[in-house]
């Protein structure tokens, strides 16, 4: 299943050089989206070495981290924490800045979102410098939950972003 899940992934993950400025090679995953079994593939791959394991919520970065993060708590019987950009947010925030490969950002979660003792799944697209995946594993933290593991569909091994998240079960379903 993995050659396949990583040709699966490869073959529909298409790269946009140049954005969101020059010399960033962007991972386009619309083209997966719009293909019904290779999205339900990679969510079952997501979910399936978590069941069973007591996954309370499931934490989604924004934007494309909700696309996954959503049907993987679904599937887990889990809540869904979505992990947003600043300012996003209706009510009382914990908040954590981090660097991109391209800048800066902040990221932003409910104070409530996550009761202490949680034991939380993260899921992202994308794991490229580690930056929002760190701020994500240390929001989850001050709040009182356990970072169970953090899933992505793609990593950009490259980028060394695994190296910031050494201290967290890191999986990814794909590299390049």
């Amino acid at each position: 299943m993995t050659a396949d899940l990583n040709t699966l992934i490869t073959r529909y993950v298409r790269d946009i050089p140049d954005y969101p400025q020059p010399g960033v090679v962007f991972k386009d995953i619309t083209p997966l989206l719009a293909h019904p079994s290779g999205l339900a593939t990679v969510v079952d791959a997501l979910v399936e070495p978590l069941q069973g394991k007591g996954i309370d919520l499931v934490a989604g970065l924004e934007a494309r981290g909700f696309i996954f993060g959503a049907p993987a708590a679904v599937r887990l019987g889990a809540g869904f924490v979505p992990l947003r950009k600043a300012g996003k947010l209706p009510s009382r925030t914990l908040s954590q800045s981090y660097d991109l490969e391209y800048g800066t950002s902040t990221v932003e979660m409910h104070a409530d979102a996550v009761a202490p003792g949680s034991r939380v799944l993260i899921v992202d697209d994308v794991l490229a410098t580690g930056g929002t995946g760190r701020a994500a594993v240390d929001l989850i933290r001050r709040a009182g939950g356990t970072v169970v593991e953090f899933s992505v569909l793609l990593e950009l091994g490259f980028l060394k972003g695994r190296e910031k998240l050494a201290d967290v079960e890191l999986r990814s379903l794909a590299t390049v």
